[in-house]
This record gives C-alpha cells, sequence and structure tokens, in this order.
C-alpha cells in the first residue's frame, strides 16, 4: 500500500467506495488524514464498515470543513449532470481528485508508465508490464485494470508502475506528470460522461499534456484525431515522441507491417524485422499489433533491450476477457470477449473470426452501431441481449438474422443449438457485446464470468450426454 501523508491530520471526504475508492480511503487513514467515507449503495458501505474505513453521511456534513473530495471515478464529473456531492463540494471551493492524484503527490520511487485510449488499454498496460518483467525490471501493474494504484507494492528507483488509466481518471489526476505516456487511439466513447466527442478527446490529451520535457509521449497514428494530437506535441517540442502504427504508416518509429515488428527510434534508416506478430498466439488480430507496437515502445523508453523486449511478445499470456478461448463444446469454440463495450472493441475480435454466432447487446453507447456493417458478413447468426437488443436488431436488419434472446441465460445455448444445426466449418460463439454491462451485470468482468459458467455447464451436459449415448448426441 501506499501511504497517502499529503492530507495528514486534514478532513478528507471520499466518495465512492468501489476498489479504488476503498483502496484510497485506507491510503489516507494510514497517512493520518480524518476519513470521512460514503457511498450511495448500502451493500457497498458494509463492506467499507468492515474494512475498519470510518463511514459518514457525506449529504449531511458541512463541506467547507473538509481539504478534498477523493472521487470515484465512475461518478458523474460534470455530464450528463454533476454529482449533487460534487455540487456541493464546488460551492465549498473543496479540490476533487481521485485516487490517481493522490498516488502523483505522493510520488513513490519508480518511473511512471500510464497508457489510455478508448481501446486496448487493458491489453497494452499487461503486456507493457510483461515486457518489462521479462527485460529483468521489478515493476508494478494496475490502475483501472487490476490492482487499484494505492495497492500497488512498492518498486525501487530503477523500477516501474505501469497503469492503465480511463478519461474518468485523468480528469480527476491534474498534477500526474508520467515518464512514459501513452495515447493508443481515439473513437466515440463514454460521449455523455464529456459533452460530445470534443470533450472525450481533451479529456484523453490531458494525460500528454501535464507531461514534463523529456517525458515520453507515445501516440497512435492510426486514426485521424490521435495523429492530430501527436503532431502537435512533435510540434511543441513540449515532449519526447514516439509515433506508433499497425498499419505500417511510415513516418511511425515503432510500427507493424504485414505482422512484423520494426523499431525506428535510434533512427535506423532500414530498421530490422524484431518480431513476427503471427505466432504470438494471444496477440491475435491486426488490432493487437497496435498494443504489442505501444507495449514495446514503452520498454524501450525505459532502457529495455531491443531484442529482449521483441521476444518477450511471444510469450504473453493474454487477457481475460480479452479474446478469451474458453473451451470447444460438441465442435463449436466458444470466445470471451465481453470486455467489448463499444462498437469499435467489437470490430477487433468480429474481425478475427468467420462463421460467427455473436452474442451482443447490453446498454448502448453514443454512435450506434454502424461500424458494425463491414462485418456482417462473418455473422452467421446474432443472439441479442439487454436493454439495447431491440435497436442492435433494427441495425441488423435485412443483413444478419437475429434472435431476441434477452439474456446470457437464454442466448448461449440458443447459439450452440444453432451453430450445431448449421454445421459450418470453425464455428465461434463470440460474446462480444458492443455494450456497456451495467444494465444486466455489475461490470465487464461479471458479465464474462457468466458466460464461462454457462459455457462450462453447457460443456458439462454434453459430455454427460455422451456418456450416456455413446453412440449418438451432437458430434
Amino acid at each position: 500500500m501506499v501511504e497517502v501523508t499529503s492530507y495528514g491530520g486534514e478532513r478528507v471526504a471520499v466518495f465512492g467506495l468501489g476498489k479504488s475508492g476503498l483502496s484510497a480511503a485506507r491510503a489516507l487513514v494510514a497517512g493520518g488524514a480524518e476519513v470521512c467515507a460514503w457511498d450511495d449503495d448500502a451493500a457497498r458501505r458494509a463492506d467499507a464498515a468492515s474494512s475498519e474505513v470510518p463511514l459518514s453521511d457525506l449529504y449531511a456534513e458541512s463541506w467547507e470543513q473538509f481539504s478534498a473530495l477523493v472521487l470515484s471515478p465512475g461518478i458523474p464529473l460534470h455530464f450528463p449532470d454533476p454529482h449533487p456531492l460534487v455540487v456541493r463540494a464546488r460551492h465549498a471551493s473543496c479540490e476533487i481528485i481521485g485516487d490517481i492524484e493522490l498516488f502523483a503527490r505522493e510520488r513513490p520511487a519508480g518511473k511512471i508508465a500510464a497508457i489510455t485510449g478508448t481501446n486496448g488499454k487493458s491489453t497494452t498496460t499487461v503486456l507493457a508490464g510483461h515486457l518489462l518483467e521479462a527485460s529483468g525490471m521489478t515493476v508494478a501493474v494496475g490502475g483501472n485494470v487490476g490492482v487499484p494504484i494505492l495497492d500497488l507494492p512498492p518498486v525501487p528507483g530503477d523500477g516501474a508502475y505501469v497503469i492503465e488509466l480511463s478519461s474518468y481518471q485523468i480528469d480527476l489526476a491534474p498534477s500526474l506528470a508520467a515518464d512514459v505516456a501513452v495515447l493508443l487511439n481515439l473513437s466515440p466513447d463514454h460521449l455523455d460522461r464529456h459533452g460530445g466527442m470534443a470533450g472525450y478527446v481533451a479529456s484523453k490529451k490531458q494525460l500528454l499534456d501535464r507531461q514534463l520535457p523529456n517525458q515520453v509521449s507515445i501516440v497512435g497514428m492510426d486514426d485521424a484525431e490521435s495523429r492530430t494530437i501527436y503532431e502537435g506535441i512533435k510540434q511543441s517540442g513540449h515532449a519526447r515522441t514516439v509515433a506508433i502504427s499497425a498499419t505500417g504508416a511510415p513516418d511511425a518509429d515503432v510500427f507493424v507491417r504485414d505482422g512484423i515488428l520494426h523499431d525506428c527510434t535510434d533512427d535506423i534508416v532500414n530498421p530490422q524485422p524484431l518480431a513476427d506478430l503471427h505466432q504470438a498466439l494471444d496477440l491475435k488480430g491486426s488490432h493487437n499489433w497496435q498494443n504489442a507496437a505501444a507495449a514495446y515502445a514503452v520498454a524501450r523508453s525505459l532502457g529495455c533491450a531491443p531484442d529482449a523486449a521483441a521476444s518477450a511478445l511471444l510469450s504473453f499470456p493474454g487477457l481475460e476477457h480479452r479474446m478469451e478461448e474458453i473451451g470447444d463444446v460438441a465442435g463449436v469454440r466458444f470466445v470471451n470477449d465481453s470486455k467489448a463495450t463499444n462498437p469499435d472493441a467489437a470490430t477487433r475480435a468480429l474481425s478475427c473470426y468467420e462463421n460467427i454466432f455473436w452474442i451482443a447487446g447490453g446498454q448502448e453507447k453514443e454512435g450506434g452501431f454502424q461500424a458494425l456493417q463491414p462485418l456482417f458478413p462473418r455473422i452467421a447468426h446474432a443472439f441479442l441481449i439487454g436493454e439495447s437488443a431491440e435497436s442492435l436488431a433494427e441495425a441488423l436488419d435485412g443483413q444478419v438474422a437475429t434472435t431476441v434472446s434477452g439474456d446470457l441465460e437464454s442466448a448461449v445455448p440458443e447459439a450452440h443449438a444453432m451453430a450445431l444445426s448449421l454445421n459450418r466449418p470453425s464455428s465461434v460463439i463470440l460474446l462480444s457485446p458492443a455494450c456497456a454491462s451495467f444494465d444486466q451485470f455489475k461490470d465487464f468482468e461479471a458479465r464474462g464470468n457468466r458466460f464461462k459458467e454457462l459455457v462450462r455447464a453447457l460443456s458439462a451436459l454434453h459430455d454427460g450426454l455422451d456418456t450416456n449415448h455413446p453412440q449418438g448426441g451432437a458430434q
């Protein structure tokens, strides 16, 4: 744990007691702050109380007494409307920050590599940590993926914290200056929380704007918004820039062309191929080439040798809920891509398979499903769940056969029965929802775990059928 001493003896409000909120409250208490923590959810308050986090109803408190409000990143700061407690904090001139800012103010030993973007953040973060560890560096990985930042173990001065950051976390971390900052890509997401695309882009860009001279900005070149940001930083000379590309952009410093990773960061005129990413079995799809290029660039920026970093790409074990192959039932593969919480993320999985029996839907995000249309020919049948099922059915009408299943409990066996009946080669049942999970699940992890439970149950059922009827049943 990182003890937060910067508020020792002061009164601090903590609102939102999920993983990061509880972590922040414990770190503040350990550092000597007087903490008043609250959550609108009674179950979370009970969890906090069992962790000996001091609770106080923040709606009944006098806000002039607080030095800061430490806000959970999931709580609206600006749009569509600020939370009532945010309004009260502002009226009392109480600064509003998050757990990332607390970490930044403590600034423990070790370099900070911070990774953001619309898609690929988690994979790139964990992959970068893997490359650094393989190169002999002491690393702690967390933030928006895995362990909350204040719960990370300490690393030495020659080690590194590799952290994933959402736009919400960046908004609440005004003093974070990352030694290496990565912006992977930008596409419409969370627009309701940022007042539109311009606000969303501006939020992400803050991570780079806050860097100091001689720190490193790694920026994707494969979408227009990110390229514009890269060109602005390079022209300003504000930070050292490294351009990455999964499409072989000729002006990129680290790029992948036809699946082969190249490095031009040392002004190599004719860069030699470093790694064949087709051999990285857990980095399937061209979208992962950008993740690989970014992670490699992080490792190089922190002093790792090119060959060591490149070879470690091939041993990456992959991530749960990201194109995770979870089994085969009667000849049909199941893939868990629950992390695909927007249409752009879903296109990445859909582009990797044929004869897809697609399970999709949930809480729809702004922008609609038009980005998916070029991939419709890959879909044999769609099984739709959640509150967006009807609008997604409308988007697919006349192009993809659909079944409105309503929930995963219905969709999984329906998709499997359909795949068996059509008997197409290399059939895949793909959970890649293109939507948020909050209409039916606590988060994408809960959705993915439920999917895996249902697949295991289906597998056990078919194993039983095969045992009881050795000459019959599904083949």
